[in-house]
């Protein structure tokens, strides 16, 4: 099966800083590529350099078979991408919005009206086409600008942290309609910073400092720690996470709620001494045990990585 997604060697600068640097990643039919990491580590800058938005200083980049360099405009037949910013007119009609960016697409006529209809009714905007943009609620927003980068049946889909600033419910309604396009075979990368949002995706790949440091399937990327977290329940929270750090096998002890996460070298040697070290400090423990690690666990752990290396 071919890819839909080709990209290359990516580089993009602004000024001194590297924004992407050496950013490679291939995409099939089908398939969710979600991509991850803190602020500033180079995923918005990658995402638009596979729209087309930037040209990057070296690499190549294909969206269905097409060089997204030399024959713009024919990739870019095949690709919608909605941004982090809410970029559509505000002072537009829901179906005044929809029926401009098809005609920008060149459809028109009974084509752009089935079309819009067509769209509409997939995310549930329904009811609402004469209300303007700008009055919509976050997460109905997210669902119009969803649908105007859908308007021309692109093959593929590129999405820069789409729920941010939507409350859960709006967060769920949306991925709904994300593997309902899956089932399509549309092809989709998403920026997140949701580790639950993460999970859903076939491959992450984790992003820091604009470089690319690994990818995998969710579960392949949790299975680095496994057997290599404990949770401890414990008070008062300071003082135990101290002591725990004083462990010779704990690398790490990170707030998660009102639970430490301990990530260790090997889980035998601290389950048998931490109870006793923390009675010592006085520190009342509820529960210590060892738990599945989470994708939180793991792109910590990769961020501290990136900060040693």
């Amino acid at each position: 099966m071919s890819a839909l997604i080709e990209a290359t060697n990516l580089h993009k600068n602004f000024g001194e800083t590297h924004a992407v640097q050496g950013v490679s990643l291939r995409v099939q039919p089908g398939e969710a590529y979600g991509l991850v990491g803190p602020d500033g580590a180079g995923k918005t800058t990658t995402l638009r350099l596979l729209a087309g938005v930037l040209l990057g200083e070296q690499g190549e980049a294909y969206i269905a078979g097409h060089d997204l360099r030399h024959h713009a405009e024919a990739a870019r037949a095949h690709l919608g991408y909605l941004s982090q910013r809410f970029s559509l007119y505000t002072d537009l009609t829901v179906l005044e919005n929809l029926r401009f960016f098809g005609e920008v697409r060149g459809m028109s006529g009974s084509a752009l009206t089935s079309r819009t209809e067509e769209l509409l009714h997939f995310v549930g905007l329904t009811g609402f086409e004469r209300r303007l943009a700008g009055q919509l609620s976050g997460g109905m927003k997210q669902k119009l600008g969803l649908a105007t980068a859908l308007v021309h049946r692109p093959k593929v889909l590129l999405l820069d942290e789409p729920t941010g600033g939507v409350d859960p419910i709006a967060r769920q309604d949306f991925w709904q309609l994300i593997i309902r396009l899956l089932t399509q075979g549309v092809a989709v990368v998403v920026s997140t910073p949701f580790m639950d949002e993460a999970v859903r995706c076939s491959r992450l790949g984790f992003m820091v400092g604009g470089r690319l440091l690994i990818e995998g399937s969710p579960s392949a990327l949790t299975a680095r720690l496994q057997g290599r977290i404990l949770e401890l329940d414990a008070l008062p929270r300071t003082v135990a996470r101290q002591v725990c750090l004083a462990d010779p096998e704990v690398e790490d002890a990170i707030p998660f709620g009102d639970r430490l996460h301990l990530r260790v070298r090997a889980a035998g040697g601290p389950l048998a001494r931490l109870p006793e070290a923390l009675a010592v400090a006085s520190v009342s423990v509820a529960r210590l045990r060892a738990i599945p690690p989470t994708l939180e666990d793991v792109f910590i752990s990769l961020i501290e990585e990136a900060q040693h290396a």
